[in-house]
């Protein structure tokens, strides 16, 4: 499999974990405080330090779609790149321990998110 279809296929991937991770943790949020319209779940997503967590995973989804939708194509380093912090991100190779300790507690609560991270860590640790 090419790299910049398997950085495609693992985007698409992330984004369906994201969606999982976001109704896991809004379902949290409405069951302790009651129910969110859209408009202010989302401003929560975009404000509500409790949230931030998740915005790793929607922040690497625009800069691949950034990298894709390059008038001028895009380099090779930059597909490598992206596969690499994709990686780093459901290995939880980062310093940051609240979003650890979320994302772990939601991957043992959510079985969908689960399988997702499992289907996106097959992506990307298959070889050429």
């Amino acid at each position: 499999m090419e790299k910049a279809e398997r950085l495609r296929d693992a985007r698409n991937l992330l984004l369906k974990l994201h969606k999982n991770l976001v109704d896991h943790e809004r379902a949290i949020w409405e069951g302790i405080n009651g129910p969110a319209t859209s408009g202010e779940f989302l401003n929560l997503l975009i404000e509500d330090k409790d949230f931030s967590w998740l915005r790793k995973f929607s922040t690497l989804i625009v800069d691949i779609d950034e990298m894709f939708a390059q008038k001028d194509g895009y380099p090779a380093d930059a597909v490598e790149l992206h596969l690499d912090k994709l990686r780093q991100l459901i290995s939880m190779d980062d310093e940051d321990e609240d979003f650890k300790a979320k994302y772990q507690a939601a991957l043992q609560q959510d079985l969908d998110a689960a399988a997702r991270q499992g289907d996106l860590r097959s992506i990307l640790t298959r070889e050429d």
